[in-house]
């Protein structure tokens, strides 16, 4: 089962050595807008304004950015208000701008090329978190989501960031009980109940849940009830706590 869930990600990491390697013969150029650049892998510097990363101060629960200073354990009006199933969640920047133009064209074009670099910026987003997790867990897509995109974005950036982190991943830990419509044009109260139920960990993974800190990987954050429903299938067999990091963070909308 683990490499029919990581065949996909494999071979999207043998595209990227290539891509590598091409780069050290090729003029580099910037992974969003194809401009060129100084070193591989980097981003020039329109692209690199266009692209708004999350620091501190950030709510302490689900790393919201807030726009005044405020203390270490602040929180936000929704985190008190409701608080979330997860027990902290990191997000590396803003989905938007040059940011979201490159996670589309990671997923949706593939530019399997990109992932080392947005490996590296999900490691930085989860720096307070990875020392906690005992095991690192990617948001399953579907099979036949899988089967029609070829590999899972949340399995290649976290096998990405474990390897440089030394941390372990479970790529096929979590799995979809059912196939849901995709969440893009739904509001906050439909995507929960798109997503209710529709993630259960793996019976033969369970002994690896138990007790355990968890740390789950996604590419975006946008209500957060895809990761909250993963979340509660995690509690549920038994994990001590569940922390969240990704790769971009949708703002909340407001009336």
């Amino acid at each position: 089962m683990l490499g029919g869930a990581y065949g996909g990600p494999l071979a999207a990491l043998a595209r990227a050595a290539v891509t590598g390697a091409i780069d050290q013969v090729l003029p580099p150029s910037c992974l969003a807008c194809d401009a060129p650049v100084s070193a591989a892998g980097g981003l020039c510097p329109d692209c690199w304004n266009r692209i708004s990363f999350i620091g501190r101060p950030c709510c302490a629960r689900c790393g919201l950015p807030f726009s005044i200073e405020a203390a270490p354990d602040a929180i936000c009006g929704d985190c008190a208000r409701v608080p979330p199933v997860f027990d902290r969640a990191r997000a590396a920047f803003l989905y938007e701008g040059a940011g979201r133009e490159l996670i589309l064209a990671f997923k949706m074009a593939d530019r399997s090329w990109l992932a080392p670099r947005l490996a590296a910026w999900l490691q930085r987003a989860a720096a307070s978190l990875l020392p906690d997790a005992d095991v690192v867990v990617p948001v399953p897509l579907h099979r036949w989501r899988l089967l029609a995109r070829r590999f899972n974005q949340a399995a290649v950036l976290g096998g990405l960031m474990t390897r440089q982190a030394d941390a372990v991943m479970v790529p096929d830990l979590l799995v979809r009980t059912r196939r849901t419509p995709p969440q893009t044009r739904l509001s906050g109260a439909a995507r929960r109940r798109n997503v209710r139920g529709a993630f259960a960990v793996r019976r033969s993974r369970s002994s690896l849940v138990t007790g355990r800190n968890v740390l789950l990987v996604d590419d975006v954050m946008t209500t957060g009830a895809t990761v909250s429903a993963c979340a509660r299938a995690l509690i549920k067999s038994g994990a001590a706590r569940v922390d969240v990091v990704t790769l971009a963070r949708a703002l909340p909308s407001r009336p």
